[in-house]
This record gives C-alpha cells, structure tokens and sequence, in this order.
C-alpha cells in the first residue's frame, strides 16, 4: 500500500513540475519560441558611433530586429567607437560578465579579439560582422556574418553609368574627363586594399561599363575606415585630375560634401555614397548610395537564438532577401534610371545577372577561366560556370583581382 501511495505521490510531483515549468509535452523550438525573447541579453561591440555612417546602419538594424522580435531596450548593452585592439577583448569580456549571451562586434579588425573572448566564453555566442576565421576556428560559438553587399554596388554602378550616358549624349564633358582614348574616368575613394573594397569597387565599376563601356576607374586609398577629412581630399584629388564620377568605400560624407562643393562652383562631378542617404549634404551632388538593411541578419540570429537553435558559421544574403539596397535616387539621377536599376535587380534575383561575370572583365587583355590565389582560399577554385563566385565559400567577400581599367593610385602594399 505505501509502495502505490509513493507512486501516486511521484506522479503528481512529476506532473506538478511540467506545469510549473510549461514545458512538459512541447520541443526546445516551442520552448525557445515562448519565452526566448527574455531570455536573450545581446552584447553589440561597435567601431564608432551614430555619427559614423557604418556603425549607424547596424544600430539601425539592431533595434529593427530587437523590435520586430519583442526584444526589449533593456535587452541590449551597447559598447560605443571600440577600437580594434585588445580594448574589444575587454568590452566582449565585460559584456559576458554583464549576462550577455550574445555579443557582436562590427568591424573586421575586431575579430581576433572576438575569436578569443569566444574561446574564453564558451556558454556565450559570438558574432564577428564582416569577418572570415569562424569556419576554422574550431569554436562552436562563434560565427560571422556579411552581405552580398557587391550586388548593390553593381546597382549603384548603373545608376552612375545612367549620369555618364547622359553627360556624354548633352555634351557635358571636356577633354579632362577623358583619357587619351577617349574613356570617361570615373574616381573611387577606398579605404584600405582589402579584398573587401576591391569587390566592392569592381563590382562598381562594372556596373557602370554595363551601360557605358567606355570607362576607366582611379582608385584612392584613405587607409582608414573614417576620416571625413581624408575622404574629401582625396575625392578632390580624383576630380582635380577630371573624375565625374566619385564612388566611395569609406564610412563618412567627406566625398559626397565635397564633390557637393566642386559642384556649386561649377565642376562636373557626382557622388555614389555607402551606407546612408547622401542627399542631406549633397541634394545636387548625390545620386544613391550603396547600402546594407543588417536588420535582416540581425532578425535571423536574434530568432535563431531565442529557438535555442546554431547559427549559421557563415551567412550572407543580398537582393533576394532584401539585404542590401541602393537609397533614393537623387534629382540629378538621369531620365530612366529607375527603369533601369529595376530591371537589372530583377536578373540579379533571377540569376540571369551575374555579377562577376568573366566574360565582363580582364586581366592583361585576357579572360580568366580559373582563380586560386584568393587571399584565405588559396587552392580553393573560385571560378565556375563564367563567373567568380564571391561569397559562397564564406561570408566575408574574397574577389581580390585587379582587373583591366581600375588603377589604384597609392596602394603601396
């Protein structure tokens, strides 16, 4: 009799607890789903500030998705203008400290010392934006993350042959815009020679000989992610030597201000920014700009987490998802161009636009049917099906060619 007592008594102790714990009868995905929101605390590590056009465009996502996904303010502990040394160990071991079970960096020089709080911090996950050591590192708690952010540069590469189209049908050009052959130049301002920048500014670059073939492109590197003044000294620079076109991998509205400049006294030149709108300081000068919605990743790993599921070790997606975009189109903006941009964002999502085709470019007069000297793919066959395949292998971008037209002025690596 006591024996079936202590069992009945067993029963409802057990039943009592799968009721207090509501999770009796249900998947760690319902479970996650139910109550993951609050139990999510995120950590963001960030190389600037609102006022970096960068930094800013993750903010923005980062309270997009917190948003959409309930994720409370109080949920979030933001680390502002970290640099990129062993003070971002420290914030990411602060923020594990705090509770935090999900810390992200947002800047490429952060990433070691991600890797290495990752390594310290096992129960925590770790992101580190724009990177390319997760797949690697061994860590199953740490991953990256990047889009296809080519695809918009390409875009904003046709708006910008659109302008030189035009200019060049109304006469608007003069001996300086042209070299020697005849090929309209057309400036970009990088930042640093990284793989990242010069697929950026290829893609740029084809994008704007998809309308007009007659271009050649100078490159002037900054060497630093956010300098407004350098920005602006090297857009002059370019336009001095008759660039119409000022391009721009940098992080500030130094180019965008001063072609704006140039243009008011009566120069021919305009602006692709990154990032933001650049029309607040340039409304004349400013075409679009090339830019990332990080709220879509931000929504997947926040959701991944809070359904206790792994993130992906490597993800980047791009028009098809609505991660990347160009913004408004500015007043200058060629008749037709919004035609245009339409329809070739169509055959980026349908696949029949590639944007790396080889049949696009050169290298020496030649076409190439096979690369594998990709920087962190070495051996890795990068080339297939014509064209080169950015950021499938993983996330970060890895077309590091220099290809016929685009001369870079002082890249002294």
């Amino acid at each position: 009799m006591k024996k079936i007592v202590s069992l009945f008594m067993v029963v409802a102790m057990v039943m009592a607890s799968c009721f207090a714990l509501s999770s009796c009868g249900s998947s760690k995905e319902e479970q996650g789903s139910a109550d993951g929101s609050k139990a999510l605390k995120i950590g963001a590590i960030l190389v600037g500030d609102e006022n970096e056009g960068y930094t800013y465009a993750h903010i923005e996502g980062i309270k997009k998705a917190a948003s959409e996904l309930g994720i409370k303010d109080d949920q979030i502990v933001w680390k502002y203008s970290i640099k990129e040394d062993e003070t971002c160990y420290d914030a990411a071991a602060d923020l594990a400290d705090q509770g935090c079970n999900l810390i992200v960096s947002n800047s490429y020089g952060h990433q070691s010392y991600i890797e290495k709080a990752a390594g310290d911090y096992p129960d925590v996950q770790f992101i580190a934006m724009t990177g390319d050591t997760a797949a690697k590192s061994g860590l199953d708690n740490f991953a990256n993350a990047f889009t296809n952010i080519y695809e918009a540069r390409y875009i904003s590469g046709v708006v910008a042959g659109m302008k030189v189209a035009e200019l060049k049908n109304d006469n608007k050009l003069s001996a300086q815009n042209m070299d020697d052959k005849g090929n309209v130049k057309i400036g970009y301002v990088g930042a640093y020679p990284y793989a990242e920048v010069v697929s950026g500014y290829t893609a740029f670059y084809l994008g704007i000989k998809s309308v007009v073939p007659e271009v050649i492109m100078e490159v002037q590197y900054t060497n630093s992610w956010f300098d407004p003044t350098a920005e602006g000294e090297a857009a002059n620079a370019l336009m001095a030597d008759g660039c119409v076109i000022i391009g721009q991998h940098a992080d500030s509205t130094g180019a965008p201000t001063a072609v704006q400049a140039a243009q008011d006294q009566g120069k021919v030149a305009y602006s692709i920014g990154y990032n933001v709108d650049m029309l607040s300081v340039a409304p004349t000068g400013a075409l679009t700009s090339a830019t990332n919605d990080w709220s879509v990743y931000y929504k997947y790993a926040f959701e991944t987490m809070m359904k206790g599921e792994k993130l992906d070790k490597d993800w980047s997606k791009g028009y098809t998802e609505g991660a990347v975009a160009i913004t408004e189109l500015g007043k200058s903006c060629a008749e037709g161009t919004q035609a245009k941009v339409d329809e070739d964002i169509a055959a980026i999502k349908d696949g029949s636009l590639k944007i790396f085709d080889t049949s696009k470019w050169t290298v020496d007069g030649k076409t190439l049917t096979t690369y594998t000297k990709a920087y962190g793919f070495e051996g890795n066959e990068m080339i297939s099906d014509g064209y080169f395949h950015e950021s499938e292998l993983r996330s970060a971008p890895a077309f590091d060619i220099r290809v016929d037209g685009i001369k870079e002025l002082n890249n002294d690596k």
